[in-house]
């Protein structure tokens, strides 16, 4: 009986679903790592967000785009996508592949910041232990700690102050402003500042 044709959305298919034996067969078969599927998205792409680590190792051992297109709207890169979500474990992988911690390609996310920003602490706690710069500002100008109080994030601000992150001017001014545009967060915004300024920000323009 000949075997079916496989199709472009088979390997993404089998790796969203974590099949490893299929993944395995179809790479073997020839299919190309990095193939998309009808959404336009990898098998990298997928392992990582259905969290299938195993997966992931095997598709990075056969050579996955590291830096390729990832998330929901591609516009992210594998770390980044794995960082959002709080796939530790897989981010772990990752970096254990030479991902670099600092800013991807395309959109200068960091990992930690989009770590942070979700509230990923584990996920944050290990890409500083694998030497993320906890202060990195290219993103915009703003480390992960002042996007976190611009976002009202109080668990993500206070981690990072509590892992060294520099409590800035800057960060009380973007929590301030934010706060005004949006009462209804009124006391998540009030813990972030009150934990800026017992961390020791000062902000010139409040004197």
């Amino acid at each position: 009986m000949t075997e079916p044709i496989e199709t472009p959305d088979e390997l993404p298919q089998a790796a969203k679903e974590g099949d490893m034996a299929l993944v395995t067969r179809l790479l073997d078969a020839g299919v190309g790592v990095d193939a998309t599927g009808r959404e336009g998205r990898t098998a990298l792409d997928l392992a990582i967000e259905a969290g299938h680590t195993d997966v992931v190792r095997l598709l990075l051992a056969a050579g996955a785009d590291t830096a390729g297109h990832a998330g929901y709207y591609h516009d992210l890169t594998p770390l980044t996508h794995a960082a959002r979500l709080g796939r530790t474990a897989v981010v772990e992988v990752l970096l254990d592949a030479g991902v670099p911690t600092g800013p991807q390609a395309r959109i200068p996310y960091t990992p930690l910041l989009v770590a942070a920003n979700d509230g990923r602490t584990a996920t944050v706690d290990l890409l500083l232990d694998r030497g993320a710069d906890i202060d990195d500002r290219s993103m915009r100008g703003k480390s992960a700690l002042e996007w976190s109080a611009c976002f009202g994030q109080v668990e993500a601000v206070l981690h990072l102050l509590g892992r060294g992150a520099e409590p800035t001017a800057k960060a009380l001014r973007c929590a301030r402003t934010s706060a005004k545009r949006n009462p209804e967060r009124a006391e998540d915004y009030a813990r972030v500042l009150a934990a800026l300024r017992a961390a020791g920000a000062v902000d010139p323009e409040e004197r």
